[in-house]
């Protein structure tokens, strides 16, 4: 990806632009700038078990949600969401709103997004954004390090999707993963960072 290149997933209402890439940043950080339209929303509950998310709102409201807490932050406010914290986000309000997110360290995010809005465009997931069993499978499996399910161990979630990646691959639908890809540069700095449980304000 590049500085202003924008990805638009039609069915989360999700809009991602770009602002500095792992290429930019030397696999240190990834900064993009999120719009989610009056019912935008991440697709489900996840964890990134290296990374951490800043997501400072510019506009509008975005509503967070951990487990039973819930932060509703507004323009000015900073939401941290260390690695291994369950999370998910939605526009709070009933306008678009905008925010600005970093990661760090970026690892493969850039292609993540890429994937996630490449299969809501081909009808490959649900209603809600998240990718059909086959594709979910295979998704979770080559981006173990960006992102995993909440709550289940990661042995057992691994045990339970082999049989739908086998399929998945019989099927020819891991044909994108096969693909060359620029892989994102190594990040310098230690991608096992000490675990947080909990959701703070910046």
């Amino acid at each position: 990806m590049a500085f202003g290149q924008i990805l638009d997933n039609p069915i989360s209402g999700e809009r991602i632009t770009f602002r500095k890439t792992a290429a930019d940043t030397d696999g240190d950080l990834l900064v993009i700038d999120l719009e989610l339209s009056p019912d935008g929303h991440v697709p489900g509950a996840h964890v990134h078990p290296h990374q951490e998310e800043r997501f400072e709102v510019l506009s509008g409201a975005v509503k967070f949600r951990r487990g039973l807490k819930t932060i509703v932050g507004r323009p000015g406010d900073t939401v941290v969401v260390p690695p291994g914290a369950v999370h998910r986000f939605m526009n709070g309000g009933a306008e678009p709103a905008r925010v600005r997110v970093e990661v760090r360290p970026a690892l493969r995010m850039e292609e993540l997004f890429e994937t996630a809005v490449a299969l809501a465009k081909e009808g490959r997931t649900s209603r809600r954004g998240m990718p059909h069993p086959l594709d979910l499978a295979l998704f979770m499996g080559n981006f173990h390090a960006e992102v995993r399910a909440p709550l289940a161990p990661a042995g057992l979630v691994r045990a339970l999707m082999a049989p739908l990646s086998w399929l998945a691959r019989h099927k020819g639908l891991d044909a994108r993963y096969r693909r060359p890809i620029a892989r994102a540069p190594q990040s310098r700095r230690d991608a096992r960072r000490p675990r947080s449980r909990a959701l703070r304000r910046a």
